[in-house]
């Protein structure tokens, strides 16, 4: 799937404009970002994009020196499911 970067939202659309998938993470200061928003359109769902696009928003925000804080259930789920990227996570840890 080929990806859009703008500065507070990756997605992918048709050609014909039909999102088919989508993260959005809208500054809260010079610092931080709301992971706020995760959407896959319902005929793609179960295919694991969701959790892929978790990760590029991750490396992108990671590369830009944010912090996050997961605010959409989905990505909370996803950061306590995947502790080796809580590094930049404000607001989920997961004990061991």
């Amino acid at each position: 799937m080929e990806y859009i970067y703008e500065e507070n939202r990756i997605y992918s659309k048709k050609a014909d404009g039909l999102l088919l998938a989508e993260v959005t993470f809208p500054a809260r200061d010079d610092k931080r970002v709301d992971v706020d928003h995760v959407y896959v359109d319902q005929s793609l769902r179960g295919q694991g994009i969701a959790s892929e696009l978790m990760l590029i928003a991750y490396e992108y925000i990671k590369e830009k020196n944010l912090k996050i804080v997961a605010k959409c259930p989905y990505a909370i789920s996803w950061f306590k499911k995947h502790e080796e990227y809580q590094d930049i996570v404000i607001n989920v840890k997961t004990r061991k």
